[in-house]
């Protein structure tokens, strides 16, 4: 049967229920999200010298409190003020599942009335990476994935894409952060945005750029501005060079066409050292010809990327399957052999359905059985 794991002392579960049932969440704002300027701006409306806001952010973003009472370098009067107003908007997970691997794949509240989101921790030798969330639900509809078929239900603010970062129990073990959960990136720019910001921010994580990687399936207009803004990774979902066929898979394809945005990615100057990457999850029977391999050639000719190939998590009631161990090896060979660099990636979590939305969804039906 499956098991929830809610691990809370008595102010923590109190502060999740007043979350769940927005007793208190619409009253006090949350400090966590907002940068440096805002901060000053709040302590200075509140009449607090400006100099508190730096205090604030290293309390917040070097320390990790969760309660204001925390931050001993403040008066206990300043505190009471802040508290009055605020609270940090540390939610602590209120499931989670592990696996043999050593992948551990967390749920967590949002300020979504009583939307719950995935994040999942991958730690690979000196490396472990978690992959974030940041919408409830996803408007792209592809047919591979649960998430689209739960349908969009709300953009997750910075604080709540923060919050899986930061209420993260392996927090401190962190190398790098991928935009790869639940929703997409580009359809919640300005967030997105915004908690990139906050984990490079000096004052903040201080994060390099190089360990955080943002994920799309090429949504356009957004595309060009974060190219513009931000200097993270960028992952491109293909899936599939044919537009006929992407389509079938993946809607977005009808307003992001394929061709288009690697014309577009073409134009740009990828002479720094931002890194692009191309995501190709590899069905057997629907991607994996040799007809596919020649297309995505020809699609990623004289474009300086790397392709990253993925066994399919199968999914309930899919008419999907992954493809065999040689399938995805012949591919990854056949892609090198022709001047593009391959990769398959390590799947990880299967035995506790790692793939985005799964968690989500059997919360949510255990929820209301």
């Amino acid at each position: 049967m499956f098991k929830f794991q809610e691990n809370y002392n008595r102010i923590d579960y109190f502060f999740y229920l007043c979350t769940r049932y927005n007793i208190m969440e619409y009253t006090r704002e949350k400090l966590l999200g907002k940068n440096q300027a805002e901060l000053k701006e709040i302590v200075t409306g509140l009449g607090l010298p400006g100099f508190t806001a730096k205090q604030i952010m290293q309390w917040i973003y070097r320390k990790g409190v969760s309660d204001i009472e925390e931050m001993t370098n403040l008066s206990l009067k300043a505190r009471k003020l802040l508290a009055t107003h605020f609270h940090i908007g540390h939610m602590p997970h209120v499931a989670r599942q592990c696996s043999v691997d050593g992948t551990i794949k967390y749920l967590f509240p949002t300020s979504i009335g009583t939307e719950t989101v995935e994040c999942v921790y991958i730690p690979d030798g000196e490396r472990a990476t978690l992959c974030v969330s940041c919408q409830v639900g996803c408007r792209m509809g592809c047919r591979f994935c649960l998430t689209g078929r739960q349908g969009f239900r709300g953009n997750l603010t910075a604080g709540d894409i923060l919050n899986q970062v930061y209420a993260l129990p392996e927090r401190e073990n962190l190398t790098n952060i991928v935009f790869m959960g639940q929703g997409e990136p580009l359809d919640n720019l300005d967030e997105v945005l915004r908690a990139t910001e906050l984990l490079m921010e000096p004052m903040g994580w201080a994060w390099s750029p190089k360990r955080i990687t943002v994920s799309t399936v090429g949504v356009r207009n957004g595309l060009w501005r974060f190219l513009d803004e931000s200097p993270c990774h960028l992952a491109l979902s293909l899936h599939n060079p044919f537009p006929v066929e992407r389509k079938e898979m993946m809607p977005a394809e009808n307003g992001y066409g394929i061709s288009e945005i690697i014309q577009m990615l073409r134009q740009f100057d990828w002479s720094h050292q931002r890194r692009i990457s191309f995501e190709y999850i590899v069905f057997t029977n629907v991607n994996d010809s040799e007809r596919h391999a020649r297309e995505l050639v020809r699609l990623l000719a004289q474009l300086e990327c790397r392709v990253n190939l993925i066994r399919f998590h199968e999914i309930p009631d899919s008419p999907y399957a992954t493809t065999n161990e040689e399938r995805i090896t012949w591919l990854r060979d056949y892609l090198s052999k022709h001047g593009i660099t391959t990769t398959i990636r390590a799947s990880r979590g299967q035995d506790i359905w790692a793939a985005c939305g799964l968690l989500n969804t059997k919360y949510k039906h255990n929820e209301h059985a």
